[in-house]
């Protein structure tokens, strides 16, 4: 992606559209604010472990016998603690691009919550898991009632089964447009590769008019 410069880029220009994103002139530097979005146990919170470059604000509960008829462990043998209001980190790209990373509860009971965190962020990165894939469709859906760009990066596990692209694509209904990639949450190689994919997607989506949102 392009960084942005001082000086007076075309609308159109990448650089153009990084300045609407959040353009600060004193740190030449592009922010955004992006949601880590998906079904419980999906790995949002290991996955800004890996990415953030500064010390993760984590919200985790150890889970209880009174949460086991709410939260289904199918699948997540080890899972014993849960995400009750935020993950956050943050992860600076060449170009002085600086993603600020929200991960948001993937239960239901947490929507009013969710909402709240997603208000002002310009994109979501929903994590998916093959061997639950229908999980991720509330996900999705409510993605999409905040109108937010988005896109999918399927968590691979050790025993999860593997699909090619085409298939994960045409099961999830994703519209063309909409970035799928494969990444381990643990890996940082490829979990950033995610990351860029939705900053990429956000910038190809965003309107082309002037205005601009300082410092978000």
């Amino acid at each position: 992606m392009d960084s942005v410069r001082s000086g007076d880029p075309g609308p159109g220009s990448p650089a153009g559209r990084s300045r609407r994103v959040g353009y600060l002139p004193d740190r030449d530097q592009t922010l955004m604010k992006l949601v880590v979005a998906g079904p419980f146990g999906v790995g949002k919170t290991t996955l800004i472990r890996t990415l953030s470059e500064i010390a993760t604000l984590h919200t985790e509960e150890a889970m209880t016998e009174t949460g086991r008829p709410v939260d289904d462990l199918a699948g997540l043998p080890e899972k014993s603690t849960t995400t009750v209001a935020v993950d956050f980190g943050r992860l600076t790209l060449p170009g002085n691009t600086v993603l600020y990373m929200f991960g948001t509860p993937g239960q239901r009971r947490f929507f009013p919550l969710w909402q709240d965190i997603a208000r002002g962020a310009l994109g979501a990165l929903v994590l998916a898991d093959t061997r639950r894939l229908a999980d991720s469709f509330e996900i999705m859906d409510m993605v999409e009632e905040q109108g937010l760009p988005y896109a999918v990066a399927v968590n691979r596990f050790p025993d999860s089964p593997d699909h090619p692209p085409e298939v994960l694509r045409a099961h999830l209904d994703l519209h063309a447009a909409t970035p799928l990639l494969l990444c381990d949450a643990r890996e940082r190689g490829s979990s950033i590769d995610a990351l860029i994919a939705l900053a990429e997607h956000v910038l190809d989506t965003l309107p082309a008019g002037p205005d601009t949102h300082e410092g978000q």
